[in-house]
């Protein structure tokens, strides 16, 4: 028996020179007009162009980098700007970070603060007198489902320390921090929008 020399080509269409050739050809691959060692070089210069296309990544590392993405964005890592409840304007940017399963969050930058270089003047124990800029002032957040919980807050303006609960919404761009004290019933919500 002689080999069937290699050709993009079958009955319906045997010059392959338009774009309807193209849509031709892959119904003949499909109902097994063109031979099976042909349609695999046909498959891997598919396969090629898809990659060619994708910026010359292959297709499932650029699923990887959005899967890696999207849970980046459902995660509280990262940068968040806080709002002041009075004024409505960025008051702080607070960094948080997960270590060992557990989230932690410390100001990193403050705006417009009232004193130059202000201090937990409020605070008790190991946190009293210690500057804003670098005060951890989220701990102990473990995850359940799509929440943070656990945790706890402190709010350096009066000193007080809260329990909390953290929750990522809007795709990502906002987080809800519930404190309380008791119950969760009784307590504050505040909004911190990412930092782009």
């Amino acid at each position: 028996m002689k080999p069937q020399a290699l050709s993009l080509s079958c009955h319906y269409c045997p010059e392959y020179n338009t774009p309807a050739c193209a849509l031709s050809l892959i119904l003949c691959m499909s109902i097994g007009v063109i031979p099976f060692p042909t349609r695999r070089v046909i498959l891997f210069l598919v396969l090629g162009l898809a990659i060619a296309f994708a910026g010359g990544r292959p297709l499932c590392l650029q699923a990887q980098s959005l899967v890696a993405a999207n849970t980046a964005l459902s995660s509280p890592t990262g940068r968040w700007k806080t709002i002041d409840d009075k004024t409505g304007k960025v008051k702080s940017i607070v960094a948080i970070r997960e270590v060992n399963g557990e989230l932690d969050g410390t100001i990193q930058t403050l705006f417009n603060p009232p004193v130059p270089h202000p201090t937990c003047y409020l605070c008790s124990g190991a946190m009293k007198d210690r500057p804003l800029v670098g005060l951890q002032i989220l701990w102990g957040f473990k995850k359940n489902g799509s929440q943070w919980i656990g945790g706890q807050v402190l709010d350096p303006e009066t000193g007080k320390i809260y329990r909390a609960s953290l929750a990522v919404e809007d795709g990502g761009k906002k987080l809800r921090l519930h404190g309380f004290i008791g119950i969760p019933l009784l307590g504050r919500t505040q909004y911190w929008t990412r930092v782009e």
